[in-house]
């Protein structure tokens, strides 16, 4: 576990280079509530790379067979936090856009597009 890093993953290194690539003017949300990993600052719009595991995709999150309370709290908090963050940034006049990890594996280009499409 050591090794999974929070921030600047393959995952979301791709996606912000292939929206820069659109045309798109990114920013990092370091600065904002809730810390998006990608913002928009003139439209404000903040968009959240959700990986399965980490966000608890009901899908694709496999639970660790060893200290499973542990991880059911951890995952479990992590959603209600996204709630939060979601409910707190929209009260701000923030549109906030979730993505999730298992999409882009699926199909990309498509979801570049429609993540161009939408913001």
């Amino acid at each position: 576990m050591r090794q999974i890093r929070s921030k600047n993953t393959g995952f979301e290194v791709a996606i912000f280079l292939a929206l820069k690539k659109k045309g798109i003017a990114l920013g990092r949300g370091e600065a904002v509530y809730g810390k998006p990993d990608i913002i928009l600052r003139k439209r404000k719009t903040a968009i959240f790379l959700d990986s399965c595991f980490w966000h608890g995709c009901r899908w694709h999150c496999r639970m660790p067979r060893t200290k499973v309370l542990y991880w059911q709290k951890k995952i479990g908090g992590n959603k209600a936090r996204a709630r939060k963050v979601n409910r707190f940034l929209r009260n701000d006049g923030w549109r906030v856009i979730r993505v999730w990890e298992h999409k882009f594996k699926r199909d990309f280009d498509g979801q570049i597009n429609l993540l161009h499409g939408s913001v």
